[in-house]
């Protein structure tokens, strides 16, 4: 139950329409949203001390984006998670009810934020160097906690929304294990005969598959319910021929598509033991920084393309930017040799292997209507490409990409 004591409420704020909506269209709509933010800090607590005071530079910038793109409900990826929910209270009392540059504050009445699988010690050794780490910050710590991080809640998650979350309905992942999947693409060492042996059977007794957590929030839209169903899959690299973690990206996008698919997820368990998938028919938003690519990158199996060929999932209207295909051509390298359309591209990788690439998503259920959406990712001559920027960021290397939804 410590999961559901980290739900947190904010302050209560009127509703604000955005520039380029009118208010009756934005009172037929609700835009979702997510952003991996990249409020990661390096070390425990400082996160809480950045967020503390109203000065923060890259924190002004990604407030200013998320009260220029107005979401009403966000989920922000690489926000490192406190037991107390501090960070998430002072995001938004510091910089989301604050205006910046010029752009109009924006608060949230609720908040949803819980513990992440990332830096939390395994007690093995899961890279398979022969050592196994279990000081937090030590060098090697991350690859063998649960999810990579220095320390516990590193990476994690925060969602901010408009409208109510259904707090005791609310499903957790974290604790879901991989071996428990039917089929589960567990990785091989290729050093030996046997097969899916990369982990022990001791290691696979407690491996958890997801890299951070699996959230279902059903969120109240009016009289209907619509399941925010948010993530951040490990990214398919910084491993070897095992593809431990390009495996493990693919598996963790496969527990959305099958949780969505009628009878499909019999075989899970969320946190709190309540076994099965999502109720058919329920209305459904997936959301969240997916590290994978549909055409270019290192997935394993096409990994996204359980979702993006969905019978469930409608997405046929894919949010773009001008931005994105300018900083394609203005790059070059790796991006000259991409199949996929780059003004699809949410994360700005530069020049270098892979280049850019779509890593974040909302896919939305079919029966939602998609009336709009987009990426920000401004081109370089528009004023507000201040926000996003080149290497070193403002920000973050990836950007905030929304739908706008009729339930």
């Amino acid at each position: 139950m410590r999961i559901f004591r980290c739900v947190l409420a904010a302050i209560v704020a009127a509703a604000v329409v955005p520039l380029w909506t009118s208010a009756a269209e934005a009172a037929d709509r609700v835009r979702f949203a997510t952003f991996n933010a990249s409020l990661n800090r390096a070390a425990d607590g400082q996160l809480v001390a950045d967020l503390s005071t109203p000065d923060n530079a890259q924190a002004k910038v990604i407030a200013e984006i998320v009260q220029r793109a107005r979401p009403d409900v966000v989920l922000i990826n690489e926000f490192d998670f406190d037991a107390g929910g501090v960070a998430a209270r002072l995001f938004q009392d510091n910089y989301l009810s604050v205006g910046q540059g010029g752009a109009r504050p924006i608060a949230y009445r609720h908040r949803f934020t819980a513990p992440s699988n990332t830096g939390i010690a395994s007690g093995f050794d899961l890279n398979n160097n022969g050592a196994v780490v279990t000081t937090p910050g030590a060098a090697g710590y991350g690859d063998d906690a649960f999810g990579f991080g220095a320390f516990p809640g590193q990476f994690g998650m925060v969602v901010y929304s408009r409208h109510p979350i259904d707090v005791r309905a609310v499903r957790t992942f974290q604790r879901f294990l991989w071996k428990d999947m039917p089929g589960a693409a567990l990785p091989d060492d290729p050093a030996t005969p046997a097969p899916a042996d990369w982990y022990s059977p001791e290691e696979l007794r407690v491996f958890r598959l997801s890299s951070k957590s699996h959230w279902d929030l059903p969120v109240r839209v009016g009289h209907r319910t619509v399941h925010f169903l948010v993530s951040h899959p490990t990214p398919p690299t910084f491993d070897g021929a095992e593809d431990r973690n390009g495996r493990r990206n693919h598996d963790e996008i496969r527990l959305w598509a099958d949780y969505t698919r009628p009878g499909g997820g019999g075989y899970l368990y969320d946190d709190r033991g309540r076994r099965g998938g999502l109720a058919p028919g329920a209305a459904f938003v997936i959301a969240g920084d997916q590290n994978a690519d549909p055409h270019d990158g290192d997935s394993y199996q096409n990994a996204i393309r359980q979702l993006l060929g969905h019978p469930r999932i409608n997405a046929a209207f894919a949010p773009s930017s001008a931005g994105a295909a300018e900083a394609a051509v203005l790059q070059g390298g790796a991006n000259t040799t991409h199949t996929g359309d780059p003004k699809y591209d949410t994360a700005d990788f530069s020049d270098t292997a892979p280049g850019n690439l779509r890593a974040d998503y909302v896919l939305p259920s079919r029966r939602l209507k998609v009336t709009g959406g987009g990426v920000f990712w401004p081109v370089a001559a528009d004023p507000l490409s201040r926000l996003t920027g080149v290497f070193p960021f403002p920000s973050s290397d990836h950007r905030l990409v929304w739908l706008d939804i009729r339930p």
